[in-house]
């Protein structure tokens, strides 16, 4: 986030490169950064005349280099931006030559989403070399707390750590989806407000109180009752609680709590460091602990294991998956 607020910054200062070759596995930041070149490059005026949008399945790297040895009009540059480039990624290599020698007065933005290039070959040195090449990293599903709090700051707004939980738990890492939600939020409500799971519930449609994060959280407290209602909500409600999320997260929770059992230093700023969470959230796994000491946890994390192949179809096809939650829970919690 940080290189990315310095890339912006020399933008705006005018210290631009000849190419900008945008690529990795998280097309947010890909789509921020071409988007401000887009706006803060040209004047309007200068758009009109200056400014070209292709699309890599519409296009060769011939067609490319074509445009971007032309010459502005009436402005200092010409900006070229190539869309979806990854699907040019069979010939993508042909672009060196024009990488070694490019176009003083062109701006040549190539967004290549979800892969990268070779970075042995010699089109990435050329590009590092002679242009700018940022790579969008995925975030880890630990992270992306973080970052929806760096996101909101600027904007005036924090969150509860558990309305975080449910966007993260809901949407999962990818912070495009992330985004939009909260910036629905951002229209709704006002400045300086601390977003928390009602308004979660209330506006994004995802309930604070039957979620897997509550599940979770039922399953560690050894809240029986409570987990059994959760789990019958989600087989009433399978669409939006698909079994495979619900394994995945709990397999999670389970292997962070074999961890936890073999930390020597169990103080809350260690557990929070080890186990990559949010300190509000270590008295939990404190608690789990206790209900569940090394040995179950190991038998669980078999079950799950066990019960992630069976939601996928492998030794129980004919079982309802609202009637495989309900046989995994009692497994979970005998």
């Amino acid at each position: 986030m940080d290189e990315v607020k310095q890339l912006a910054a020399d933008i705006k200062s005018r210290k631009l490169k000849p190419i900008y070759f945008l690529m990795g596995e998280e097309p947010y930041y890909i789509d921020k950064i071409s988007d401000f070149i887009e706006d803060h490059v040209l004047t309007e005026e200068e758009r009109g005349f200056n400014q070209m949008v292709l699309y890599g399945r519409d296009v060769t790297i011939d067609d490319i280099v074509g445009n971007a040895k032309r010459f502005p009009m009436m402005a200092e540059y010409q900006v070229i931006i190539v869309k979806e480039a990854q699907d040019l990624s069979r010939s993508i290599e042909k672009l060196v030559d024009y990488a070694k020698n490019p176009q003083p007065t062109t701006i040549l933005v190539m967004n290549y989403k979800y892969k990268t290039i070779d970075k042995r070959k010699s089109l990435y040195k050329t590009l590092n070399k002679m242009g700018m090449v940022y790579e969008s990293k995925k975030l880890y599903e630990n992270q992306v707390g973080e970052w929806i709090r760096r996101i909101l700051a600027p904007k005036d707004f924090t969150i509860a750590p558990k309305a975080s939980q449910m966007l993260v738990e809901f949407l999962g890492t990818d912070l495009s989806k992330i985004n939009n939600e909260l910036e629905k939020l951002q229209i709704i409500l006002p400045k300086g407000t601390q977003i928390s799971p009602e308004h979660i519930e209330e506006n994004i449609g995802i309930s604070k109180d039957f979620n897997n994060f509550e599940l979770r959280k039922a399953i560690g407290d050894n809240d029986v009752k409570k987990a059994h209602q959760i789990i019958t909500y989600f087989a009433e409600n399978p669409k939006d609680n698909p079994m495979v999320v619900t394994v995945s997260l709990l397999f999670n929770f389970f292997s962070q709590l074999l961890h936890f059992h073999g930390l020597t230093d169990k103080s809350p700023r260690s557990v929070a460091s080890a186990l990559k969470i949010n300190p509000y959230f270590v008295n939990e796994y404190i608690t789990a602990a206790r209900n569940f000491p090394m040995r179950k946890v190991s038998a669980v994390v078999a079950t799950l294991r066990e019960f992630d192949l069976k939601s996928k179809g492998v030794g129980a096809n004919a079982v309802p998956q609202g009637d495989l939650l309900k046989e995994l829970l009692v497994h979970i919690m005998r």
